[in-house]
């Protein structure tokens, strides 16, 4: 479906009305309306505007901002808007990642499980950065073929994207994900009915809206192929972030199962990190 401004005001909306069925902060929610009738109002194209300035031109837009400039980008290059399936209970990079020539769903699965990535300009810059390539069986040339795909998807005038310029600590990933295990156990979130791994429809995945100085998080249960194969769906918690700025990504924490995090919630990736907050915490 051609992403007309009707259809991406329509999208954010939906975003919108979303978050307040889930109880995500109120000026958030007020800012994707704003950027909806921004848009809906507009006297040309978007897409015209993005091809004609890039990032920059929908950054200039009344209530837009860089981050939803980013997802506006999104829907026009691909079709998708990760942050809109996740509030619907569809967040299936995988199924994303497997339109991508080279990766079928034995990769795509393994690059959801060990890449902070959640979309095409995401694996974009982690096939750009090496990233991709050290993952087992890809190496240097998948990697560039890969690369060359994504090139021709996201074909466009714009410079490469890079990784987050920042990340919260681990701390605070550790505080977001003890507040998700701590409300979902006690019943007190929303829940959404993913679209993977639940023939019957059933809303059972708790996620969570909430903030910390300069960051907003949505926090879920993972709901992987791999997380169900091990049994670990109520262990692995996926903490999505963004500043409302230019950085934005994700990382999974779990208890640690071997080591000297033995029992222990990790943050995946950032495991030394994660020693010295504990102990620190001693």
């Amino acid at each position: 479906m051609p992403a007309t401004n009707r259809y991406l005001a329509e999208r954010m909306r939906e975003a919108a009305a979303l978050l307040e069925s889930q109880g995500a902060n109120i000026f958030r929610i007020g800012a994707y309306r704003r950027a909806a009738d921004t848009v809906a109002h507009l006297d040309r194209p978007v897409e015209e505007i993005w091809r004609a300035e890039g990032l920059e031109g929908l950054d200039a837009l009344p209530g837009i901002g860089r981050s939803l400039a980013a997802s506006v980008a999104e829907m026009l290059c691909t079709g998708q808007w990760a942050q809109l399936n996740r509030l619907r209970g569809a967040a299936d990079p995988e199924s994303l990642f497997q339109m991508v020539p080279g990766i079928g769903s034995v990769l795509a699965g393994r690059i959801r499980d060990a890449l902070p990535v959640a979309n095409l300009e995401g694996l974009e810059a982690a096939a750009h950065d090496g990233r991709l390539a050290a993952l087992p069986g890809v190496g240097y040339r998948r990697a560039s073929a890969i690369a060359a795909s994504l090139d021709a998807m996201l074909a466009r005038d714009r410079p490469l994207p890079t990784l987050p310029a920042d990340e919260p600590d681990v701390s605070t990933l550790l505080d977001v994900d003890e507040e998700y295990r701590r409300k979902a156990a006690a019943e007190r979130l929303p829940k959404i009915a993913p679209r993977r791994f639940n023939p019957d429809g059933e809303a059972w995945l708790p996620i969570l809206h909430t903030d910390r100085p300069l960051w907003h998080f949505t926090v879920l249960f993972s709901n992987t192929a791999r997380s169900h194969e091990l049994g670990r769906t109520r262990d692995w918690v996926v903490v999505y972030f963004d500043d409302g700025k230019s950085s934005e990504g994700q990382r999974t924490v779990v208890t640690e199962t071997r080591g000297r995090l033995l029992g222990r919630r990790v943050v995946r990736g950032r495991e030394a990190e994660c020693r010295a907050h504990y102990m620190g915490a001693t």
